[in-house]
């Protein structure tokens, strides 16, 4: 049942188009046929989401959201904390993968967990600001992923905590400090990605430390199921907002 439920995942990912107007359209013709079976493949697929969560140290009663949050399966890794938290926002465009998170809550017993359909370059809560906002695998699908971090840096409170997990390539000359990729890795990975709409950027991680204190970060790579022998590049940053100066 395993490998056919992987197969249903890799046509998706592979062979079926991805047909749409806009940005949400475009999510929702990618997901809306394999989210029931999403969460399995991207456990082996998408690394690093635990450590990202673990890094962050919410303070009591905390508003946390988490922008492309899909199934909320990322809820998972935190789930002995939800109930400190004031409020849980998943946010996402894709309308199959957030019934999975309603349904996910609801059988947790989340009651302050609340799944919106929205844009994350300008979701806007009711509270005012929040402690904690989250990127897993969601940056490098929104477009104007710029955006999005500057409307994070916005909703963060000052001194408040962003956590980024996912994939990117080097600058071909990055700063002093950071990974260099070669050749290679810069070109397979963002073609091999952008065939799904993934798109690789050797700036998100250039920009992060640009905007927000570093806490904690990682470059590594990551196993691909069924290409045994690659690895995919991969980031995890976890940053602090400024606890002086304007917000935004």
């Amino acid at each position: 049942m395993g490998f056919l439920s992987d197969l249903k995942i890799l046509y998706h990912m592979v062979l079926k188009p991805i047909r749409g107007k806009d940005h949400a359209a475009r999510l929702e013709s990618f997901y809306a046929g394999q989210a029931e079976a999403y969460d399995d493949f991207r456990r082996r697929f998408l690394h690093g989401r635990q450590e990202m969560v673990s890094w962050i140290d919410p303070p009591p009663r905390a508003v946390w959201v988490d922008m492309g949050g899909g199934t909320g399966a990322n809820l998972e890794f935190i789930a002995e904390r939800i109930t400190d938290l004031s409020k849980v926002y998943v946010v996402d465009l894709s309308p199959s993968l957030l019934k999975v998170c309603r349904r996910r809550a609801e059988q947790r017993g989340w009651n302050n967990v609340e799944a919106v359909e929205a844009d994350a370059t300008c979701f806007q809560p009711p509270e005012e600001q929040v402690d904690v906002v989250t990127f897993s695998y969601s940056l490098t699908m929104i477009p104007d992923w710029f955006a999005a971090i500057d409307n994070a840096k916005r909703l963060l409170r000052p001194g408040g905590v962003i956590g980024v997990v996912d994939f990117y390539i080097s600058r071909k000359y990055p700063p002093d400090g950071l990974k260099r990729h070669g050749w290679w890795t810069r070109a397979f990975w963002p073609f091999w990605f952008g065939i799904d709409n993934v798109f690789l950027s050797p700036d998100h991680v250039p920009y992060l430390h640009r905007h927000f204190t570093p806490v904690r970060f990682d470059e590594r790579r990551g196993k691909v199921p069924y290409l045994p022998f690659a690895r995919s590049p991969y980031y995890i940053f976890v940053g602090r907002k400024s606890p002086g100066g304007p917000p935004g």
